[in-house]
């Protein structure tokens, strides 16, 4: 966009240049000085108006630097407006990937979470086995107790 800006800028100047170099053209302003057969007047009336016109030929180049030289200001705001979009479009593409990011890790954290609540419910489930299996143990450890204790109990009867 700004090499863009710049060829128009400088095709313009050269199209002022262009018609500017033919009126101030040192043989242009020979041919009009070295007439002998033009009265004096007129020699002076065409020297009046060369200067007229390169006078205003003066004045149309520096309008039309001035018009370039002050777009410019105008061309870099714009060109820090599209750095300025371009920026915060970076920044939301790297929130966008922050999101994400964290979504994927509660998922993983949720992941983590019931297993581990599966894992606690297998060790209670086999705590309660195992207790169950100590109390039957401990049931029938109760009874040959007891069946050997009347056996001696009749054995010394």
């Amino acid at each position: 966009m700004l090499n863009r800006s710049l060829m128009l800028k400088l095709s313009l100047l050269v199209i002022v240049l262009a018609k500017a170099l033919p009126i101030n053209s040192p043989a242009y302003g020979q041919i009009i000085q070295t007439n002998p057969q033009q009265p004096e007047s007129f020699q002076e009336r065409m020297r009046q108006q060369q200067e007229q016109q390169n006078q205003q030929t003066q004045e149309q180049f520096q309008e039309t630097w001035l018009r370039l030289h002050f777009q410019q200001p105008e061309l870099q705001q714009q060109q820090q407006l599209l750095q300025q979009q371009e920026f915060t479009r970076q920044q939301q593409e790297v929130i966008r990937q922050q999101q994400l990011r964290l979504q994927q890790q509660e998922t993983r954290l949720q992941q983590e979470q019931f297993t581990q609540q599966q894992q606690l419910r297998l060790q209670q489930q086999q705590l309660r086995q195992d207790q169950e299996l100590r109390q039957q143990q401990q049931f029938r450890l109760e009874q040959q107790r007891r069946q050997l204790q009347l056996r001696q109990q009749k054995g010394n009867l």
